[in-house]
Parts: structure tokens; sequence; C-alpha cells
């Protein structure tokens, strides 16, 4: 199984999604695109948070330098990325979990976005946290995938639970809820891996 992770916006909860569903699956890891933060990246925290030793970590096909945009990274670092540039790595793992770069409206290149990087045989799992207008992003997220004929395996609400929003989005969409993540005072190896025993029979189920 190949579950794309990406969220509403950017700041929803990915990563730390990313590593409880690598926790859980024991599978390996690869986000595709890094903007920023290359000596503390998010595999960089993923592969902090996950505790099995059967989990690959795999290298991005683009590590950019300034925390923006891809498309603006990239061409701050003076390339362009190209989409025939970003092969998913060869794993023997039974699972991998791609993790996106922000929403999936996220440009890359003058033509190219961050739904462009789904693969037919990938399942995508949406994270949405709670504020305002999340619905309304949520909702758009979605319809778009759809849209698409991605499959989209579920949602990960994250932060604390707001339940009006939480069941309009499932009743307008119809998509399954795996879980929340509750807004923790913090997040380390034994609490990933208490929410990657709670998710895990859901995620197989996928």
């Amino acid at each position: 199984m190949k579950l794309f992770i990406t969220g509403i916006s950017t700041d929803v909860g990915k990563t730390v999604a990313s590593a409880i569903i690598t926790e859980a699956l024991e599978a390996d890891y690869w986000k595709p695109i890094q903007a920023g933060d290359l000596e503390n990246s998010d595999t960089h925290k993923v592969r902090a948070y996950v505790s099995n030793e059967k989990s690959i970590f795999h290298k991005n096909s683009y590590a950019l330098n300034t925390p923006a945009s891809p498309h603006l990274a990239a061409e701050l670092d003076q390339i362009t990325i190209a989409l025939n540039q970003i092969n998913e790595p060869k794993t023997t793992n039974e699972h991998l979990v791609i993790e996106g770069a922000g929403g999936i409206f996220v440009p890359l290149n003058a033509t190219d976005i961050v739904v462009d990087l789904i693969q037919p045989d990938y399942k995508v799992v949406v994270v949405s946290r709670h504020y305002l207008g999340s619905i309304n992003h949520t909702l758009l997220t979605i319809e778009a995938l759809q849209n698409r004929n991605i499959n989209i395996a579920g949602i990960l609400f994250s932060g604390d639970e707001n339940a009006a929003t939480e069941s309009i989005i499932l009743n307008k969409t119809g998509v399954r809820c795996i879980g929340r993540i509750e807004q923790e005072p913090y997040f380390d190896k034994n609490v990933i891996k208490e929410y990657a025993e709670r998710f895990r029979v859901a995620l197989l189920e996928l």
C-alpha cells in the first residue's frame, strides 16, 4: 500500500500524521520535495519519531534551501523542479508513506502542482485541522481529488475536537474518518507509538 499524505493547508500536522502512519504500518517514508529547514527536515523529524527498525527513510528528490512554495524555493536555488526527476524509491517494504508539500494545489513549477505527484496506485490521506475556514479548505481539497478520480483513503483530523466541523465534512464528502490526532503538549516516540497502535487496524483496512 502506498499512502500519500496531504494537508488542507500548511502546518496542519502532515508530518506528525506521516510519522504515526509510518510507525503503524512499519512503512518506508519518502518526502519527494523538501523546501527549507534542511538540517531539521521533515524526514529528520519522522525518523526521530519512529521506533520500529523496519522503516527506511528515503532521500528527497529535491532538497531546496528556502522555506517557501517549492516553485519559488527552486527558483531561488536556480533550478526548475521536473516531474520526471521525481522517481519513487525502490523498496522491498509492503508499504510506503509519501508526504506532500503543503496542500495539493501548491505549485512545483510554472505548470505542475503537488497533486501531479499522486500516482494511480496511491491512496490519499487528507489531514484536516480545525481553524476558521478549514471546512471550506477541506471540502475543496476533497472535491479536487475526487474530480481527478484519485483514491481518497480517509481523513485524519488534527487538533482539538470540533464535532460540528467534523460531522459536516464527513457528511458532505462521504469520506471515512481514520481518527483524530489530539492537541498534545508534545510529540515523541512514545506518543507516536500510542497513536500508531490506536490507528493500526483502521490503516490496514484502507
